[in-house]
């Protein structure tokens, strides 16, 4: 048992949203709240009078189910935790050991799982009351809460009653409802395959961990068929743009905004010229930087800056201080970096200096930039470079796109795919699996090169 001394109890409250008479009996343990429906307010009382009782003599309270020991033993059938609390439980227990954006993967995915999973009552809130009140308070931290708004407090307690026993996540018609929930977006049309994934994914762990608390025997998702979509790893060589498009992009950035595309230049380019994911750019520091007056410079990457809502970040702001991608804590990344980008750089810190962290990119105010900043600046230098009909297809439609583009550019020249994973941060796996229409699409040229060696 989940156990804890810390009770709290609430006033009885009448249920308006139902038709006969009912009454709620409201009381929190270890600060997660807990309810029961009676009939009559006689019957609430009694509860109350016997939940105080215990508490006074110094039992110990369930977390899950909200029960004194004593009550356990005598109500077997709630001898479990609903899958609303089993759920918020699940995301206590991953927060310490999450990245900010694996935390608000949890939740995306937990927001279609949880108003999917209830019982059929009156007075069903709409999915998106649900959704608020889950994503702003309930699937939250305790120390991560704020006081729940009047407004919400109605939806809480309906979900706390309608929510489905996690025990019955045996049925495998309960987990078909569940897969239907993850296989359509919050507007109820067709989810994008690494959504449903992702999603599927994370219902997965969930119930790893109700196997690893003795809920389950097995985990009961593994008992269902169903035939997950197919999703698109390997890059669109239709959205990779070649060296002179790739300095038409650059060359407009100036022309964005009084001084916001000018500043934000370079981090394009690094984008570019040595493949950075953008929160590898948004942690690059100067004293990262080797960047000769000519020839080659270097790159030695320490840290990424990720992007993530304020909701789930360590510090509350939009970026914390990460380890790079697939490296172990505190490990680097050289990347050798071409004269042109090491040129680039050499202006930008000449006409912008660094931040007083010593960050390369900030904004004029020292701060940085946004997800959705540099998406429109992104947005206004492609309809600054290209042609109306390449602005509506799909060339360099995402900065991300730049990245993409540098690693094709590698893997055409013929390096070698072990040094392209390197620079990159790539196992040769996924690249092989990423690139992998860029790899067949240097296939001819590779044969010519063993035809001519053959000839020799």
């Amino acid at each position: 048992m989940n156990a804890s001394y810390d009770v709290k109890f609430f006033e009885i409250y009448r249920n308006q949203s139902s038709k006969t008479p009912s009454y709620v009996a409201r009381w929190s343990v270890a600060g997660r709240r807990t309810s029961k429906t009676f009939r009559t307010k006689e019957l609430a009382n009694s509860h109350m009078r016997d939940l105080r009782m215990a508490a006074r003599n110094g039992e110990a309270f369930d977390i899950d189910t909200g029960l004194p020991e004593s009550k356990l033993a005598s109500e077997p059938n709630q001898n479990g935790p609903t899958f609303l609390a089993f759920a918020q439980r699940f995301i206590t227990q991953r927060w310490k050991t999450s990245a900010a954006r694996t935390r608000e993967t949890d939740v995306y995915a937990l927001l279609a799982l949880v108003p999917a999973l209830v019982k059929d009552l009156p007075g069903r809130p709409g999915d998106g009351d649900m959704r608020r009140v889950l994503r702003e308070y309930y699937l939250l931290p305790n120390e991560r809460r704020g006081e729940l708004p009047a407004e919400q407090a109605p939806v809480l307690r309906w979900l706390e009653t309608a929510s489905l026993p996690l025990a019955d996540l045996e049925q495998a018609r309960v987990i078909r409802l569940a897969l239907d929930a993850i296989s359509v977006t919050f507007k109820g049309e067709r989810a994008a395959a690494n959504t449903v994934l992702r999603k599927r994914e994370v219902f997965h762990h969930l119930l790893e961990l109700a196997v690893e608390e003795k809920v389950f025997g097995v985990n009961p998702l593994n008992g269902v068929k169903w035939t997950p979509p197919e999703a698109v790893d390997a890059v669109d060589p239709r959205t990779v743009v070649n060296p002179r498009q790739a300095r038409a992009l650059l060359d407009a950035m100036p022309r964005v905004g009084r001084t916001r595309g000018a500043r934000m230049r370079a981090m394009y380019a690094c984008m570019y010229y040595a493949a950075l994911r953008p929160e590898e750019a948004a942690g690059l520091k100067r004293e990262n930087c080797d960047l000769p007056r000519e020839g080659w410079g270097l790159l030695t990457l320490e840290t990424a800056r990720p992007f993530a809502n304020k909701r789930y970040t360590d510090s509350g702001a939009a970026h914390d201080d990460r380890g790079l991608k697939h490296r172990a804590d505190k490990d680097t990344r050289p990347v050798p970096i071409p004269p042109a980008l090491v040129k680039i750089l050499r202006e930008h810190i000449a006409d912008f200096g660094v931040a007083g962290d010593g960050r390369l990119f900030a904004t004029s105010k020292g701060g940085l930039y946004t997800n959705s900043a540099i998406s429109r600046v992104w947005k206004s230098a492609r309809k600054q470079a290209f042609t109306p009909e390449q602005v509506v297809s799909s060339l360099a439609a995402t900065p991300y796109d730049l990245r993409h583009a540098a690693v094709s550019l590698w893997l055409a020249s013929g390096v070698a795919p072990t040094e392209v994973a390197k620079r990159a941060g790539h196992s040769v796996e996924v690249l092989q699996r990423v690139y992998a229409k860029v790899i067949d699409g240097q296939r001819e040229l590779a044969n010519s090169k063993i035809l001519n060696a053959l000839n020799e």
